[in-house]
């Protein structure tokens, strides 16, 4: 928490996490109930949707692909039968007339007693004693093969494209889909969420969802068909090596079953202690100079390295306990492969099947086993990506503000700025009362100034003012109008604020002042600078009102940045201001210069200030003094000291007696 940071509602969850706890202890706590991995995945499944032309192109390139990469290996094995059956041929002739045929020769060798080799002969159709290698034809083949992977490949990379352009358009529409729903939530959903857990929603969480889709996406389509093509080329082969193929597969998925269970709830775990993590480092380095100051370093350092620590824990066994997945696999696999060769071979030698045919199963039996094998190992990645798509999803279900009414009532062309608070009554948490039944009116060009001890309800009030929170019962309205029957964007369009937590943004000095007027002119901006005393410090930068600042503010002090903020009002030109605690990083010297300022500025319009130094608002034209959520005191300074009641107190314990102790 930074030194200037309000802690004006005690019954609200204040900003860094729910009442006020420790960073990090949001959403995502470890430990928590696994998720719903199937609706979750059928969730993300439907978040492509828009994407199914390009999918359906995908899945036909996929087929495709896969078509001409499965018939490789049988065309290869008719390459291995002419070579094989040339060689055969050739040392035929060395015991048979060239030019003998083939069953010639195989009553030749069981009339030598040769039998085994006779079998074998017999499974060489079209041999021919003597012929020896048919280059022409072994050519012929081999160009064949060289064309189809070929094709294979260009059906590949066409693939990825279509699938690349495919997950990332569907990722771009996730990241505008957070960032509508962020427009959308209530302010009260940021109190409760840390904003390192919130950032790791919106970065960490979606590369993660994006690199899954990616990598998963053409995989399980290639491996599915590819398991589909080689099944169907096995039992055209050979139907019983099929079968004994298929004996292991039962097996490869059970286990697969078995440990993918088993890893998917670390794979929770790992992604909330990596939200818990970020939401520390944020934290830390945002407070860097308090932490410093006030010597916490070890303890920051401590609890660093217990997320740390737990995040690797967590992460360790999700990818230790997915990792065994595929050597499992693969040692089913080499079984498979054993089993295959050894029956594979027996049929040569009894002359059912022939060399190339062999080869190509064998071949075939480890591309069978190959994509069940990467399905498998797929499971990691694609449990850690849905542990993060709910993360995202939750964030997308989160409760949205209420909605501007479907036709919102219109304010007057020119608003005159009466704010009117009619029997009010809010809460942060439904069980501790805030703001009860609480009455009061801002007339039109009015100062009202709102004063009173730390957690009083001031910054409740104004911001309900601007509908960040919703009213339980009553109404506010802005001339007459309920301002929840005017749209949110109408409402704030009148209203100009200036924090005590100055905010500038990553852009020039100029930029930074017209953030609320696309169209102000630089004469405007200087002119705005002038009235408000920022002209006077920029003109001293070597780039002036070009100077860019970052999103800290780096290139100015603290006072200045504040005066920042002032003129960026003072540009606006609202109907109200809401000024809170706007002159408390100045200096005595500019404050009065500011002040000067804020009397210009607050001419003509309804003004709501909110402070703690009571001498920034002894002309206010009405001070409502505050406390527990109501208005205790109202009236003018003079009238306010002479009652000698609560303004009074506070007004003694600053200047008349400052010296003595407070109770």
């Amino acid at each position: 928490m930074s030194a200037t940071t309000r802690t004006d509602r005690p019954a609200g969850p204040p900003p860094g996490g729910p009442r006020g706890g420790p960073m990090g202890m949001g959403l995502g706590m470890p430990g928590q109930k696994s998720m719903d991995f199937r609706g979750s995945l059928r969730r993300l499944l439907t978040v492509l949707a828009p994407e199914r032309v390009r999918l359906v192109a995908v899945l036909v390139l996929g087929a495709l692909s896969v078509a001409a990469a499965v018939a490789g290996p049988k065309l290869l094995g008719n390459a291995t039968d002419v070579l094989f059956d040339g060689v055969v041929s050739r040392q035929l002739a060395q015991l048979l007339p060239a030019g003998s045929t083939q069953q010639e020769a195989v009553d030749a060798l069981r009339a030598a007693g040769q039998g085994t080799v006779a079998d074998m002969v017999a499974g060489m159709p079209g041999l021919t004693v003597g012929d020896g290698v048919d280059f022409e034809r072994l050519g012929s083949i081999l160009l064949l093969v060289l064309g189809v992977y070929v094709a294979a490949f260009v059906f590949g990379w066409l693939q990825g494209r279509l699938t690349a352009r495919a997950v990332q358009n569907t990722v771009l529409r996730m990241r505008t889909q957070v960032e509508e729903k962020l427009t959308r939530v209530p302010l009260s959903y940021f109190d409760k969420q840390p904003r390192g857990e919130l950032l790791s929603r919106v970065t960490n969480d979606i590369d993660n969802v994006a690199q899954t889709v990616q990598q998963t996406l053409s995989q399980l389509i290639t491996s599915v068909l590819t398991v589909v093509g080689v099944l169907a080329m096995m039992f055209w082969i050979s139907p019983l090596l099929a079968v004994v193929a298929l004996v292991t597969v039962p097996l490869s998925v059970v286990v697969a079953a078995a440990i993918a269970k088993r890893s998917q709830p670390q794979f929770v775990e790992q992604w909330a202690w990596t939200g818990k993590l970020n939401a520390h480092i944020e934290e830390m380095f945002t407070g860097h100079a308090l932490v410093t100051v006030f010597g916490r370093q070890q303890e920051a350092a401590a609890t660093f390295a217990e997320r740390n620590g737990k995040l690797y824990e967590s992460a360790f066994r999700a990818q230790f306990i997915s990792g065994i997945i595929q050597p499992a696999l693969g040692f089913i696999a080499n079984l498979n492969y054993l089993v295959v060769a050894v029956v594979g071979g027996l049929r040569v030698a009894s002359g059912t099947m022939s060399l190339g045919d062999v080869q190509a199963f064998i071949q075939y039996s480890r591309q069978f086993t190959q994509p069940i094998t990467q399905i498998a190992s797929m499971a990691n990645l694609l449990q850690s990506g849905v542990a993060s798509a709910e993360r995202v999803f939750e964030l997308l279900d989160a409760q949205e503000q209420t909605p501007d009414p479907a036709q919102p009532a219109t304010l007057p062309e020119r608003v005159r700025g009466r704010v009117a608070f009619e029997d009010v009554s809010f809460r942060y948490d439904a069980d501790t009362p805030l703001i009860e039944n609480l009455s009061v009116v801002a007339e039109p060009g009015q100062t009202v100034a709102i004063v009173g001890p730390t957690g009083a309800g001031k910054t409740t009030l104004v911001n309900l003012v601007m509908r960040f929170y919703e009213v339980d019962s009553g109404r506010i309205t802005l001339d007459g109008v309920d301002t929840r029957d005017v749209t949110r964007d109408a409402l704030r369009s009148q209203i100009g604020m200036v924090l005590q937590d100055t905010w500038l943004y990553e852009g020039t000095i100029a930029e930074n002042i017209a953030y609320g007027v696309d169209s102000a002119t630089h004469e405007q901006v200087v002119e705005a600078a002038v009235a408000t005393h920022v002209d006077r410090f920029v003109r001293t930068l070597p780039d002036g009102y070009d100077t860019v600042l970052d999103d800290e503010g780096g290139a100015v002090s603290a006072g200045e940045k504040q005066l920042l903020t002032i003129a960026r009002a003072f540009l606006a030109d609202p109907a109200i201001l809401i000024l809170d605690e706007a002159t408390s990083s100045v200096d005595t010297r500019t404050e009065v210069l500011v002040q000067h300022a804020m009397n210009a500025l607050r001419a003509g319009r309804t003004s709501f200030v909110i402070a703690h130094r009571l001498s920034t608002i002894r002309d206010a034209d009405v001070i409502l003094v505050m406390e527990h959520g109501r208005i205790v005191e109202q009236g003018t300074h003079d009238d306010l000291v002479a009652a000698d009641g609560a303004y009074a107190q506070l007004y003694r314990s600053q200047f008349a007696e400052a010296a003595a102790p407070v109770d």
